[in-house]
């Protein structure tokens, strides 16, 4: 059992709801955003007291973080700090995006320890971005990233998007030589999946999204094309400079603890997985729903398998006490011949092609 903790901050505040966001979020006011902190602080003083484990990664999700300022940002920090011990070598993320990032005081953010930004750019051409409704141009971008650099924050995170409604490789190439022309660590690439409950989907027929097969192209490009340019893949999305992948992010896949605090967010501590409702109220109210036991073979497997550096044999065998069957290697193998699944040194991973099927892969195997 580990003796360190990741800790997920979810701010649910955002200036306008994006047409593909499915996460929990909401506009709020000055008024909003005070209550909501003075709400999380009470919850993190709550878990402070049964949590006796060392805080290692902070990470300020959302919704969009920058929203509510530096100053409340700093206040939550705070609290944490005065309520967990938190290593003095803690990876301190927050996400931000340029539209509210341009007005955010980075510098006093860094200050109270916050040293790595996750910023959402999505695409850095004009009509992609007005096509997902975003509210920050390409100028914004550069401004932001200059304001975050400025405060001493160098590790810096870009989140891009693939599969945009009339996105080409030649688009996606412009987005990609944008990020690696602006000296970041680490970029996040998602393909754009269109979720019921968000307008994408109740609009969907009014867009011209790329199908299955020129998705595939883009993925497949954008992982050849940031590996050429010295951004490792380690996970199915992530990409970075070597010594600068996310340390919290690492935890969910290699099943560390982390507690998630606020609606919607989720925990595994001690070999348990529980999370908070998607609502203010039942957050406030202490409601808390049990998922029961994580961690189960078959999870691990899964979430293994998500990693570039893959499932480790010898690995899940002393974790759980037995060998994989012999079945399970059939299988492996025959997804082998086919260039999806890559076996060497007792070490099973998947290719990038096969990273683009692995649910389906991954359905088969466990």
């Amino acid at each position: 059992m580990s003796n360190s903790i990741g800790i997920y901050i979810h701010i649910p505040f955002c200036r306008s709801k994006c047409p593909y966001c499915d996460f929990f979020s909401m506009r709020g006011n000055s008024d909003d955003y005070n209550k909501y902190v003075n709400v999380l602080k009470a919850k993190i003083k709550n878990w402070g007291k049964k949590i006796d484990k060392h805080v290692d990664t902070i990470y300020f999700g959302g919704g969009t973080p920058s929203v509510i300022g530096a100053d409340l940002i700093c206040e939550i920090l705070e609290s944490i700090k005065n309520n967990f011990y938190v290593c003095e070598d803690a990876e301190i993320t927050m996400e931000a995006n340029p539209a509210s990032g341009k007005f955010f005081d980075f510098e006093k953010a860094k200050k109270h320890g916050i040293n790595r930004v996750s910023l959402g750019i999505q695409s850095a051409n004009s009509e992609e971005l007005k096509m997902l409704g975003r509210l920050h141009s390409l100028e914004d971008v550069k401004s932001t990233i200059e304001l975050i650099k400025n405060s001493g924050i160098k590790n810096i995170s870009l989140d891009v998007m693939l599969g945009i409604s009339m996105q080409t490789k030649e688009s996606l190439k412009e987005t990609l030589d944008f990020c690696i022309k602006s000296d970041i660590k680490h970029i996040s690439s998602y393909i754009l999946k269109i979720e019921e409950n968000t307008l994408y989907y109740k609009k969907k027929d009014r867009y011209h999204f790329p199908d299955d097969d020129l998705t595939s192209e883009l993925y497949l490009y954008a992982v050849e094309y940031l590996n050429k340019n010295g951004f490792n893949q380690y996970e199915i999305s992530n990409f970075s400079r070597q010594g600068f992948e996310s340390k919290h992010n690492l935890k969910y896949w290699n099943l560390k603890d982390y507690l998630g605090i606020g609606p919607a967010a989720h925990s595994f501590i001690n070999g348990k997985r529980f999370y908070y409702e998607r609502n203010f109220e039942d957050f406030a109210n202490d409601v808390i729903k049990d998922e029961g036991i994580g961690g189960s073979e078959e999870e691990y497997i899964m979430l293994k398998l998500r990693l570039k550096s893959g499932l480790d044999v010898k690995e899940f065998e002393e974790v759980f006490g037995h060998e994989l069957s012999e079945n399970f290697f059939k299988k492996v193998n025959l997804y082998k011949k086919t260039g999806f699944i890559d076996v060497s040194d007792n070490i099973i991973s998947f290719t990038p092609k096969g990273f683009l099927v692995s649910n389906a892969i991954l359905a088969d195997l466990i």
